[in-house]
């Protein structure tokens, strides 16, 4: 059974996150790094650009919530903007998986899938519409790479970037957006979706951790090794990653 690396949750900035997870792969792809999986939480706030969403709205520039700014962060990933409010945001590198990039997407996914059902929640892949690159929001819309709800609304939207056989995917899974909020960024009524479950806030977040964590363990057949970054680490880290300026 393979031995993966189980980074501890984190919650940072998007620059942070951002230059995590592209030295997560480029470790990883240079074969210094074991596979990786890992979730974070965001702060401040932040929407994420996909690396070729070139141009947002000015008024992104100027958002406030909770009387702080709002990132904008680029992604290394593709994939429109996504608001990190509310969200757990997963991350996987791995090198070990086989076929297309179609394929490798719906092997990573499967875990996500499994553990969400064992919560009770079906998910189905989503199927983009016309005119999907010209939408600014991730959210709007469904490709077949992201996982949506019996009634249509999105839940985990991802997306994946390869250096050679190395995988970085990661994603975000909405949990307590805000809807007003998100009406205010992206100027529609967002479908968000309602989840079957009781508990909300910190404890939602922390059941749906633990859960896609056990679902990862059977659905890669791997062990998961806790270990916090270290030093040497973050100093290697720090550095990388793009702002968007503001």
């Amino acid at each position: 059974m393979a031995t993966w690396r189980l980074i501890p949750p984190l919650q940072a900035s998007g620059k942070v996150q951002m230059a995590l997870d592209r030295w997560l792969l480029d470790q990883h792809y240079r074969g210094l790094h074991p596979p990786t999986l890992r979730f974070y939480t965001w702060e401040p706030i932040a929407i994420s650009l996909g690396y070729h969403q070139r141009h947002c709205p000015d008024q992104w520039k100027q958002l406030i919530w909770n009387d702080s700014s709002v990132d904008l962060v680029r992604r290394p990933t593709g994939g429109r903007a996504v608001l990190h409010q509310g969200d757990l945001t997963y991350a996987v590198i791995t090198s070990e998986l086989m076929g297309s990039r179609m394929q490798n997407y719906r092997q990573i996914c499967e875990f996500l899938i499994q553990g969400w059902r064992s919560l009770g929640v079906d998910l189905h892949y989503g199927q983009a519409e016309r005119g999907y690159i010209h939408n600014p929001n991730c959210f709007d819309t469904a490709t077949a790479a992201d996982l949506v709800l019996a009634d249509g609304s999105k839940l985990i939207g991802s997306a994946q970037l390869r250096r050679g056989k190395a995988i970085l995917q990661h994603g975000s899974i909405q949990l307590n957006p805000d809807p007003v909020f998100f009406q205010q960024v992206f100027g529609v009524d967002p479908m968000l979706p309602k989840l079957p479950l009781s508990v909300h806030g910190a404890e939602l977040l922390t059941i749906v951790r633990d859960t896609l964590l056990n679902a990862a363990r059977q659905c890669f057949c791997i062990e998961l090794q806790p270990q916090p970054l270290l030093q040497e680490e973050w100093r290697a880290i720090m550095g990388k990653g793009e702002v968007v300026t503001r």
